[in-house]
């Protein structure tokens, strides 16, 4: 393909994708296929000469489309946000034009020192520790996913501790979290090769909005310590993902100090409204951090994936992740006054993914995106009014960002009929393909998620949403608006 056809492709790639943000709100949100719908619509096996662009085009329509999950859609309001931008979508659109592999600063400087330059820009935005910047020992670094950022710092951690305990001591080692936490960290561990027995995921309550408590969480490192194992990982998180609860991070933090424990913070999602002075306080304690962990690919208008990890100590990383075979040996790498990013993540090869975050953080200024992340939580905080007017629902937790948990009330006080009627009401609701919304379940009890997150959402798109759960839980309860 020359570059005049590049050209001529690429301008009906990018007409056909303005034409499916245009009429992004018609497709139901959710796809309303069937399991191996696609199978019985495509060939066997692959074309033996090459098909036009147009014929493509045709299929995509017709066949791929229909089996999607419109993320972008204003209607999506389940698990949260994975927003994309124009900026964004450059920015992925010039890494992959590019296409370079840049798994160490000589294979393309310019992906390094972007990296390092806008996760500094980052960090600064959401005003971290300067031991979390490249100027001093730690530094930023662009994972795929947030699941990718703990299990790297969990690695760390744990061979950190093995030096000084000895190879044998493994089956000894004990992380903990709280119950809230994303499996992330339980799969970290089985990879980790840490006992499952040793993964202490402790009991949250209502009590603490589904926070971990200080005092349980040092309970249970005296228990430990008393059994003869040893504590290394604590995972706080910033906006878990079944409520947004916020952990302590001060009083965690002290705590970890105090046993010499590595202190890891997940703030996945609401990372990002930690930009906004007013929300920054929900992170405050991150100083008392090894990590800290953001993606910039939920809810800062960055493409997937882009997620944005910090840690204070790169050697950690590096003396854990590292491998020097013969055929990567290069005079830049051996004066050790390069970062090669390939030590502080799991493959070897990586994509030049900081055009993108660059782009939107241009392109968009502090400013803008703050006003983004503000307008979500307004939009949130709309729609909780909506639910608390209606004496037929209950609003389960505190709202503290773009998420709000609900659901539909019952006449009677069965539990299991109440889960049932809420479980009807998501699948009713889903069905429709007008709105999207997912659940999750707190002390038992089934919860309905409203994410506030896409794009293109308006209130409009909020109070429809809002009608239709209306109607489906009229529909359930046998009663009228």
């Amino acid at each position: 393909m020359d570059a005049e056809q590049l050209r001529e492709c690429g301008h009906k790639m990018v007409d056909f994708i303005s034409d499916y943000y245009k009429s992004i709100d018609t497709f139901p949100v959710l796809s309303q296929v069937q399991p191996g719908y696609l199978h019985k619509l495509l060939p066997d096996s692959a074309p033996t000469h090459p098909d036009s662009l147009e014929h493509l085009f045709d299929d995509i329509q017709a066949k791929i489309l229909p089996g999607v999950t419109h993320w972008q859609s204003p209607n999506y309001f389940a698990y949260y946000p994975s927003n994309s931008s124009v900026a964004g979508f450059m920015g992925e659109m010039l890494s992959a034009g590019l296409n370079i592999v840049g798994f160490s600063w000589i294979t393309s400087p310019a992906a390094t020192e972007l990296e390092m330059v806008v996760l500094d820009w980052l960090g600064k935005m959401l005003k971290l520790p300067e031991d979390f910047l490249s100027a001093g020992q730690g530094g930023g670094v662009i994972q795929g996913t947030a699941s990718e950022a703990v299990l790297v710092v969990l690695l760390a951690a744990r061979d950190k501790f093995l030096r000084k305990a000895g190879k044998n001591a493994l089956e000894k080692l004990v992380v903990y979290a709280s119950d809230q936490t994303h499996s992330a960290l339980q799969k970290a561990c089985q990879i980790g090769g840490i006992h499952p027995e040793n993964c202490r995921l402790l009991r949250t309550d209502s009590s603490t909005n589904y926070a971990l408590s200080p005092d349980v969480l040092n309970d249970a490192i005296l228990s430990d310590i008393a059994n003869g194992l040893i504590p290394f990982f604590l995972c706080a998180t910033v906006g878990t993902t079944s409520s947004t609860a916020v952990d302590p991070l001060s009083a965690l933090g002290k705590i970890a100090k105090t046993y010499g424990i590595w202190f890891h913070v997940d703030a996945a999602y609401a990372g990002s409204a930690c930009i906004c002075p007013e929300f920054r306080h929900h992170i405050d304690g991150v100083e008392e951090a090894d990590s800290f962990n953001m993606n910039a690919h939920k809810w800062l208008l960055t493409n997937f994936d882009c997620s944005a990890l910090w840690i204070k100590d790169r050697n950690a990383l590096i003396q854990s992740l590292s491998t020097h075979p013969e055929f990567l040996k290069n005079k830049a790498s051996e004066t050790n006054l390069v970062v090669d990013y390939k030590d502080w993540q799991i493959p070897l090869g990586r994509r030049f993914r900081s055009l993108k975050l660059w782009m939107v953080l241009r392109l968009y200024g502090v400013e803008n995106l703050q006003c983004y992340i503000r307008n979500h939580i307004n939009l949130a905080k709309h729609f909780e009014e909506l639910v608390a007017k209606d004496s037929r629902f209950e609003v389960v937790t505190p709202r503290i960002f773009s998420l709000v948990c609900f659901c539909l009330l019952p006449a009677c006080k069965d539990e299991a009929f109440a889960n049932k009627l809420n479980h009807d009401l998501l699948n009713a609701v889903n069905s429709t393909g007008k709105a999207f919304i997912s659940h999750t379940v707190l002390s038992g009890k089934y919860i309905l998620r409203f994410a506030v997150g896409a794009p293109l959402t308006e209130e409009r798109h909020v109070n429809a949403a809002w009608t239709v759960l209306q109607e489906k839980a009229s529909a359930l309860l046998g009663t009228t608006l």
